[in-house]
């Protein structure tokens, strides 16, 4: 082509005085864009995962690589006491890697998980446990206790199904204190 060329291209006019002014309205909305994006690009992050508890052991399985494989990047994993499900899963995952980069935040004592919770918690270094909510339905101190798990991460990974009431909450309640938030629905 020949410089003439650019003559016959049509040009596009972008006006430059307002391209460096953000609207009031949207100084939050940038300032937590900048949050998420910092914390996506951390090396090392804390990552609550938490879930439903009636997971099939294919999903078992995924959430167990996943927990190895982000504990093994440095990351440190929060999550909760669990048998079966999610929480255990994490577990697992995180002793195979490295049980220091785990934490344990448990709704309410070590005494008042079944048998085989107990059994899995052997050799956690870091258990939180909450005696003060032992009078409390196992409900309410698991909603609280999903709280506390994400007001402590900077991330949060949820598996859960789309009639998970107290598990929407805490999706919520991450987003709402502008949380990194993956959701994934098994049904």
């Amino acid at each position: 082509m020949t410089e003439n060329s650019n003559e016959n291209q049509p040009s596009i006019m972008v006006p430059l005085d307002d391209l460096d002014k953000v609207p009031v309205d949207d100084i939050d909305k940038v300032d937590t864009l900048v949050q998420e994006l910092a914390t996506i690009r951390q090396s090392a992050k804390k990552i609550a995962i938490i879930g439903s508890r009636n997971l099939a052991i294919t999903h078992q399985q995924i959430i167990e690589t996943l927990t190895t494989s982000l504990v093994t990047q440095g990351n440190t994993i929060i999550t909760s006491g669990g048998s079966s499900g999610t929480n255990a899963a994490a577990i697992r995952g995180a002793m195979k890697a490295n049980p220091e980069n785990l934490k344990v935040i448990l709704p309410q004592t070590i005494g008042q998980q079944p048998s085989d919770v107990q059994d899995q918690l052997i050799g956690v270094p870091n258990i939180i446990e909450h005696p003060d909510r032992a009078m409390m339905t196992l409900t309410d101190a698991s909603r609280i206790c999903n709280r506390e798990i994400i007001t402590e991460c900077q991330q949060l990974i949820c598996f859960l199904s789309h009639t998970s009431g107290t598990l929407h909450q805490a999706v919520d309640f991450a987003e709402e204190s502008h949380k990194v938030v993956t959701v994934f629905y098994l049904d």
